[in-house]
């Protein structure tokens, strides 16, 4: 260990361990590594709530950084800031002398800043003959710099459980209106009908719904809701089936679909146990599938005929972006994309949507330009071409604004998913002869 650079602090403060491991941590900095300040600063704003900092420690930090000349930190210039406790006071916009001492005392017990202190405690720098500053007594920007890639995953999988949050609040919003408006749609269908039973377990689920709950609750009320959504739209089918075949048999001169004047039912084959497995994702892949998996029902020829009148045709659904490569053909395509997801690897499309979020952080892509191509492309597919742009990031010089062209030319209905992966599966397989 260098002498001076462990540092006892000044006057009835105590030495302890955790303040000796931040300082010989805060040393441990790669020669002739820098980061841009600010770009630092705002990574750590958003992995805040990950190193346990208020936004009043933070306004300190943000003043103490101003004090450093220059906009990259580097151990090559130094890292120790010394400004007196009046000047702090006036950068963080007039803090109190209590104040400021308990955010610096917290900065420092997280490990953003270590104490260099004097041999009196005061703040101060000496200056060699040549005019450069000889030895500093402050506070030392090192573990900054040190951590700047702990911040940086920090604040990927922030954004990434953020993202995953909203996207299962979306879903849950979907269902419930769907639910809603379905149930109105039932009443005016079929006024007889009590539609009581859907409605009070659909109120119960609702109010079971907390303010503020971790993802795990949600998703958990959104496979609830998706249940019952499925179940009162197979109801509604049977009742529209029931009335288009009313309609069949009351008009002249029409098909009649049954054939056989003398049979009662037309079959109906059940749902079988494995269908359906692998759209609970997808909330209007699983609508489709339900209401595509049963064929309609034939009246009793001796019933009486529904009111015509009582028929209200469904409204066209809007059609979802769909997944337009498997995930297997992805991840043989894109092996690298499976280092970024949760445990180092990727198992379902959750995983390689949170594994996308990591990467496009680490690529410097725009949230925006992000948000854009998941709007145009959908969830899944945009992170498929995130795994692509990973493959590719030695080529492409700046990945934000290849994602914006292929957003725009997908908008246009230009672009294809589907070329792009085949292109990386076919240039890794002449890849492999030769690498063998």
């Amino acid at each position: 260990m260098e002498r001076g650079s462990v540092t006892t602090p000044f006057g009835r403060r105590a030495m302890t361990l955790g303040m000796l491991a931040r300082q010989i941590a805060a040393g441990d900095i790669p020669p002739k590594q820098s980061v841009d300040k600010w770009k630092l600063f705002r990574t750590v704003c958003e992995a805040k709530s990950e190193i346990g900092v208020s936004d009043r420690s933070l306004a300190v930090l943000n003043a103490l950084l101003s004090f450093y000349p220059g906009a990259e930190l580097s151990s090559e210039n130094g890292l120790v800031v010394f400004p007196s406790n009046t000047q702090l006071s006036l950068r963080t916009h007039g803090m109190a002398g209590t104040t400021l001492r308990r955010h610096l005392a917290c900065l420092v017990e997280t490990g953003l800043i270590v104490r260099r202190d004097s041999p009196n405690g005061k703040r101060y720098a000496r200056k060699s003959r040549n005019g450069t500053i000889g030895e500093a007594f402050g506070f030392d920007l090192a573990p900054l710099l040190a951590r700047a890639e702990e911040f940086k995953v920090s604040a990927a999988k922030l954004a990434a459980e953020k993202q995953h949050l909203r996207l299962v609040r979306e879903r849950l919003s979907l269902c419930r209106r769907d639910i809603t408006k379905l149930l109105e749609l039932s009443r005016e269908i079929s006024p007889d009908v009590d539609c009581q039973d859907f409605d009070s377990k659909f109120h119960q689920l609702i109010a079971s719904l907390p303010r503020n709950a971790p993802v795990g609750c949600f998703e958990a009320l959104l496979d609830k809701l998706a249940m019952l959504r499925d179940e009162l739209t197979n109801r509604l089918e049977i009742l529209l089936n029931s009335q288009k075949t009313a309609t069949n048999d009351h008009q002249t001169g029409w098909h009649k679909q049954n054939s056989d004047p003398d049979s009662k039912f037309e079959s109906e084959p059940g749902l079988g146990k494995g269908e359906g497995i692998g759209l609970a994702d997808d909330p209007c892949q699983t609508e489709r599938a339900t209401v595509s998996s049963h064929p309609p029902h034939q009246r009793r020829r001796g019933d009486p005929p529904l009111a015509l009148n009582r028929f209200i045709p469904p409204t066209e659904s809007v059609e979802c972006p769909r997944r337009q490569i498997p995930l297997p053909a992805v991840l043989q395509a894109c092996p690298q994309i499976a280092d970024y997801g949760p445990s180092g690897r990727v198992a379902n499309w959750k995983d390689l949507m949170t594994a996308a979020i990591v990467v496009r952080t680490m690529l410097e892509v725009s949230a925006d330009a992000y948000e854009d191509a998941c709007s145009v492309l959908g969830y899944e597919n945009a992170a498929a071409v995130m795994a692509c742009i990973l493959e590719r990031a030695d080529q492409i010089n700046s990945p934000g604004g290849y994602l914006r062209d292929l957003t725009r030319r997908a908008r246009k209905q230009a672009f294809s998913l589907a070329p792009m992966v085949s292109a990386l599966s076919q240039a890794r397989r002449v890849s492999a002869p030769m690498t063998s």
